[in-house]
């Protein structure tokens, strides 16, 4: 595998990723950054925590400070869109690390504070601008950004049936890279499920928390109400925690997640608005005080922790209102969650208090076989939706603008597009390249 001093990178860009210790590049990075820098739209699913962001950062500014195009008044040359605030805003950070040797201005658009700043740094002309849906949508109604011609790099930890459609209306002749299966959970996370009802789930987190091997945790609840009780009800026990959701501002969110991160507080409750996307370096354990309503949810929750090859810790509390959410997420990574040691094999006929787990041991059960189905119920339950939007997958869909000259017989031939040489596309801008060439459909 080529280092990042071997891949086709400017020189600026080679002396930050030195400084930052990147050596060799992720399969995710190593198998795209080079058709990306080719001018290819790009479909790459990998887990959690392997590099994504760096895969489309480096190509963009690569691009654009070789091809030395200028930033123009509300016309950005490439876009960033992220489910999240958070996420927009560590996406805005790795751009600056990773572009500190060059003159890009990286712009942040998101809810949840006024729009006057974000509008006057528009106005200065952006290189980058990272936004996440509704207020880059608010903006482009009122005029404030103006986005034209793109190349699309489309990337995600899962890659549900309703996103691979959505891809294929967005992306045009993509590079398709999956170095995981379709919906995996990560390897370096040991997984285990604790049977306990909803009255009992307070208690057992608490019990839990108390071990010092706990370092710094995320729960995860299914309700903003429900992310606000529990931290409550932690602090009263006397473990620091802060909640984290969209009900929350801006300010008040930061801080939270700045205190996470600062080891100010030990437990960041939140809602699945954490799990797309937030890298935060320390994370022990993954609790699920909820079972999440969409399956695709639960490997970005428990990709939390274990992430850039440290291991990790993921435990779900499963009551028997929720066991169609729970065979769910086993259909879709494809296997049983392992039970915590110790923990009784019920098929929920009864309710089962939950003990406490053996945090050193992974084995399903003392005679190490698998834990039985639920038995048959009378009454099929009802599946569970997983129904999601482009915005709510994690996936990050970048666009930079380049002129496309592949023709529909170069691409059945499969040669790969390139871009022109002399040309230097800006959206909203002329091109020195001329109009668009080739026979490829226009984009809607």
């Amino acid at each position: 595998m080529k280092t990042f001093a071997e891949l086709d990178l400017i020189e600026p860009l080679r002396r930050s990723l030195a400084e930052l210790n990147y050596e060799i590049p992720t399969p995710i990075q190593a198998q795209t950054i080079p058709e990306a820098l080719d001018g290819r739209d790009i479909l790459g699913c990998a887990q959690t925590g392997t590099g994504k962001t760096a895969a489309f950062a480096l190509p963009i500014l690569d691009y654009i400070a070789k091809e030395e195009i200028h930033a123009r008044r509300n016309s950005p040359v490439a876009l960033v869109l992220a489910p999240t605030r958070e996420l927009a805003i560590q996406i805005g950070e790795s751009f600056d690390n990773y572009g500190r040797y060059l003159k890009l201005r990286t712009v942040l658009v998101y809810g949840g504070v006024g729009q006057g700043n974000q509008v006057r740094e528009m106005s200065r002309g952006p290189h980058i601008l990272v936004a996440t849906p509704g207020r880059l949508l608010d903006l482009m109604d009122q005029g404030f950004v103006h986005l034209k011609d793109r190349q699309s790099l489309f990337f995600s930890a899962t890659m549900p049936p309703n996103i691979v459609e959505l891809s294929e209306r967005l992306l045009y002749d993509p590079v398709r890279v999956n170095v995981t299966p379709k919906s995996s959970s990560v390897k370096s996370i040991e997984q285990q499920l604790m049977w306990v009802e909803k009255g009992g789930k307070q208690p057992l987190l608490h019990e839990i928390l108390s071990n010092p091997e706990v370092a710094r945790a995320i729960v995860f609840t299914r309700t903003k109400r429900g992310a606000n009780l529990v931290s409550e009800k932690l602090q009263k026990k006397g473990i620091t925690s802060a909640a984290i959701h969209g009900n929350k501002s801006q300010g008040a969110r930061q801080r939270a997640l700045d205190a996470f991160k600062s080891n100010e507080i030990r437990v960041l409750v939140a809602t699945d608005l954490a799990a797309r996307g937030i890298d935060v370096d320390g994370v022990s354990h993954v609790i699920n005080f909820d079972i999440p309503n969409e399956p695709e949810s639960y490997v970005h929750r428990i990709g939390r922790t274990g992430r850039a090859g440290a291991t990790g810790m993921a435990i779900s509390f499963c009551s028997s209102a929720e066991r169609s959410e729970l065979r769910a997420i086993e259909d879709l990574i494809g296997k049983s969650i392992p039970l915590a040691p110790n923990q009784p094999e019920v098929s929920f006929e009864e309710p089962t208090q939950a003990k406490r787990p053996n945090f050193g041991g992974s084995d399903r059960s003392k005679s190490g076989s698998r834990r039985p189905r639920r038995a048959p119920q009378s009454k099929k339950p009802q599946a569970t939706s997983r129904s999601t939007s482009a915005a709510n997958t994690g996936a990050t869909a970048v666009a930079k603008p380049k002129t496309r000259t592949a023709s529909a017989q170069n691409a059945s031939n499969n040669q790969k597009p390139r871009r022109p040489m002399n040309s230097k596309p800006g959206w909203g801008g002329e091109r020195s390249g001329g109009e668009r060439s080739g026979n490829r459909p226009a984009r809607p």
